[in-house]
Parts: structure tokens; sequence; C-alpha cells
């Protein structure tokens, strides 16, 4: 099964890019579709594989921050190719 899922990590303490931007890299060398913009992440691939890397890197994004916060969005399908039609 296919799916998406959005990202949004978002620590809540001063210090904060070095762990943002170490998760994102971590989720990049995963050899999965990562698409990234200024608000979220989003990852795209088999539910299991997805799953896997996400319970993973973000237990180790919470560990390298004292408190933080991560939205998660997930979709049954893959969007990864998705355009506006408008």
């Amino acid at each position: 099964m296919k799916i998406s899922v959005e990202l949004t990590l978002t620590p809540l303490q001063d210090e904060f890019e070095e762990a943002i931007i170490h998760f994102i890299k971590k989720l990049r060398a995963s050899g999965l579709t990562v698409l990234e913009n200024p608000l979220s992440t989003q990852v795209y691939g088999d539910y299991d594989k997805v799953m896997s890397l996400l319970t993973s890197e973000i237990k180790e994004a919470f560990e390298l921050v004292e408190r933080g916060l991560l939205y998660m969005k997930i979709v049954k399908s893959d969007r990864s190719d998705y355009e506006p039609h408008f």
C-alpha cells in the first residue's frame, strides 16, 4: 500500500535549526521520495517502509530537542506527482 505523509517538526525551544536540518537530511538519505517546502516535508512510498523510517527518525529527532511537537498527516495513496488543475 502506498502512502503520502506530511510532517512538520516544531521544536519548542530557541535552538532548533540543527535538529530540523538533521531530521530532513535523514529523511532524504532514506531512498524514499521526499519533497520539502518552507512549511513542511512530505515523504512518499510503501506504508511499511515509510512508517518504519518515521518511527526511528522521529524518535531520534525528539532525542535531539528538549521539547518538540510533530504534526503528521497520512493519505492512503502516493500523491507525489500531484499537480493542481486550476
